[in-house]
């Protein structure tokens, strides 16, 4: 009696499946190149397959969205407010920096999903322990308006550190004449060029400035 080898069973579709397929392609090729035709291919199945199973795009890329949000730590209700936010805010952060498309997405989706409005909500009951509606408010704004400005710039910027960004910085400063733009030449010089510097360390003194700005502000309203 002969036998033949069973062929690998292809692993059922489904909604979870295609928005974790869709995050992982966005991750590799960026969000503008990622289609319906490219997502079935990445998941080896017929591109009329996945609208079986989330509606057209906008749906994939609210699902996908979730599924950032639900990357970011929340803030830890055991802890003080500002030490739970500066946590979730450099959650927040270091997520975006694996999904460098994102960040323009987070704060523009009309169809929110659950990880979004428990993320939102956490973080909003964390400010009202110790701020006022009002103050609530701004800080969330303003939180969230540098932690989305950073992830955006920080992922745009063809070099952040090391010898890269030292080469780049170098390559540039040889464009420009240091005494027609003296100030450029000395920061490059004497700061960006110096062993160690990396910009993504900028982060924490900005999220330390702001978090100190809203606590004075907070203390006197």
């Amino acid at each position: 009696m002969s036998t033949t080898e069973d062929s690998p069973k292809r692993e059922r579709l489904t909604a979870e499946r295609v928005l974790a397929g869709a995050l992982a392609l966005a991750d590799e090729i960026g969000i503008d190149d990622l289609t319906i035709r490219r997502l079935a291919d990445a998941l080896d199945v017929k591109p009329m397959t996945i609208y079986h199973h989330v509606a057209n795009k906008e749906a994939i890329i609210d699902g996908m969205v979730d599924l950032v949000f639900a990357e970011i730590e929340l803030p830890d209700p055991g802890l003080d407010w500002r030490t739970a936010i500066r946590h979730r805010c450099a959650s927040a952060r270091g997520v975006l920096a694996g999904h460098r498309w994102a960040a323009p997405y987070m704060e523009s989706r009309t169809n929110p999903g659950p990880a979004t409005l428990t993320h939102h909500d956490a973080v909003l009951g964390c400010l009202r322990r110790a701020l006022s509606i009002e103050m609530t408010a701004h800080a969330y704004a303003l939180l969230d308006a540098y932690v989305y400005g950073f992830a955006l710039q920080e992922a745009t910027l063809p070099a952040t550190g090391g010898e890269e960004m030292a080469e780049l910085a170098g390559a540039m400063a040889e464009q420009f004449p240091a005494d027609c733009y003296p100030h450029l030449a000395e920061f490059t010089a004497e700061h960006v060029l110096q062993p160690g510097y990396d910009f993504t360390s900028e982060f924490d003194f900005g999220l330390d400035l702001l978090l100190d700005g809203l606590e004075r502000a907070a203390a006197h309203a």
